[in-house]
């Protein structure tokens, strides 16, 4: 036997133990394979486990770590949990965060049309980026605390200052990841072919740029939902004219220290947060993963 055929015998058994190598072990002549939890699960066991990780170190810090006399600075979870059967506590947290909730989501879609029809805007020319762009960047750039005192004598105290806020804090990642997905999606090709098509700037903008720029708005949405949360609760603890909202209590008990509603709080606000985004990151996998495919193994 030559050589070559030597090399291809030895080729052809190294391919085959690699594949039996590649198979689950089999009971009875039957391949078996194993069976994971699904992705929801996993993803909740993953939470619960977090969580039940905070409440022990919560825990060992209040009762081993402070002092009683420094306990009130961090009550053990027990007691925190203990407000929420409170109703004289509940009750006004609960329509206050109802509030901030309402001026959030109002920020958010003005942001949301806002920011899609300036990163429109945008795309069509260059020199329109250059006008724009860099009001944008400046309003990211700006500290809110530095424009606090405009938009009170501009908008008032009340909920029109605050959802002004929300959509200062909000607006930027629609813009930028709109633009981004606006004019990098497309190939230089498919621009090539729809001017040979001689298409209008309408249907060049509705047929390619948008489908093309729906993953990079829907990563702008998802952060700006939770920009927005952030945005209504500092124009609450600002502005304080008119029915308080969430923010405005966290400063009340953070005045009084009155740490367990303090801890109350800010739990309810985060899940609110949380909320909000997972809302847009279902819709992120609904919308785009329908159109684009979701990765293998998610």
């Amino acid at each position: 036997m030559g050589a070559p055929a030597l090399a291809r015998g030895a080729l052809h058994r190294r391919v085959r133990g690699a594949h039996r190598a590649r198979l689950p072990p089999a009971r009875g002549g039957v391949v078996t394979r194993r069976r994971g939890l699904p992705g929801w699960a996993t993803q909740i066991l993953s939470v619960l486990a977090a969580l039940a990780g905070i409440g022990v170190i919560w825990t060992f810090v209040s009762l081993v770590v402070l002092s009683p006399e420094r306990r009130f600075l961090l009550p053990p979870p027990h007691e925190v949990l203990a407000t929420l059967g409170n109703p004289t506590i509940m009750q006004p947290m609960l329509a206050a965060l109802g509030r901030t909730s309402l001026v959030a989501l109002l920020g958010l879609a003005l942001a949301v049309v806002i920011g899609l029809a300036w990163a429109v805007v945008m795309a069509q020319s260059r020199w329109a980026e250059r006008i724009l762009y860099p009001y944008a960047v400046i309003l990211q750039t700006v500290p809110i605390l530095a424009l606090t005192p405009l938009i009170g004598i501009w908008f008032g105290y009340g909920i029109p200052a605050r959802v002004v806020v929300a959509v200062i804090i909000a607006i930027f990642p629609v813009i930028s990841n709109t633009f981004f997905g606006l004019t990098s999606a497309p190939s230089r090709a498919s621009h090539d072919l729809f001017t040979l098509a001689r298409a209008t700037r309408w249907q060049r903008l509705t047929k390619l740029q948008a489908p093309a720029a729906v993953p990079s708005v829907f990563t702008g949405l998802r952060t700006a939902a939770g920009l927005s949360v952030i945005g209504a609760i500092v124009g609450d603890f600002f502005f304080q004219q008119g029915d308080v909202g969430i923010g405005g209590l966290l400063r009340v008990y953070t005045l009084r220290l009155n740490m367990e509603a303090l801890l109350t709080a800010v739990g309810l606000t985060a899940l609110f947060g949380v909320v909000v985004f997972s809302v847009f990151a279902a819709l992120d996998r609904a919308v785009v993963g329908r159109w684009y495919g979701s990765p293998a193994g998610r």
